[in-house]
């Protein structure tokens, strides 16, 4: 899996995600509608893994049956990527080396463990 430029969306990185746990792979992957790309939908299926994304607004095909439940839960994501955005250093991704951006994320998710325990 490669760190994408800020103006690449995510979804063009799926098939290298799911390929770093060939051996354990989810039951389902949720997303927004900014994944619903046939590409997508299809290497899920392939896999073996459900689809919890909606369709985009005119977008052809059915949901068929479209697990809401899942779908909210994914907000626990969300919220993790809004806290981490809060470090501006990380949210706005000024170092230019891959490297120096995982040590940030690391370091703030450091700082996040001390403030839950108190320190």
């Amino acid at each position: 899996m490669n760190l994408t430029p800020g103006q690449s969306h995510e979804s063009r990185e799926v098939d290298g995600l799911l390929s770093l746990a060939p051996v354990r792979r989810p039951k389902k992957l949720a997303g927004d509608k900014g994944y619903s790309y046939r590409r997508v939908r299809d290497l899920l299926r392939r896999l073996g893994i459900g689809r919890v994304i909606p369709l985009r607004r005119g977008q052809p095909g059915r949901n068929g049956r479209f697990d809401r439940e899942a779908y909210r839960r994914r907000n626990m994501v969300e919220r993790l990527i809004g806290w981490l955005k809060e470090n501006r250093r990380v949210g706005t991704r000024h170092d230019k080396l891959a490297a120096s951006f995982l040590a940030f994320v690391k370091l703030a998710m450091i700082r996040r463990c001390w403030r839950l325990m108190g320190l």
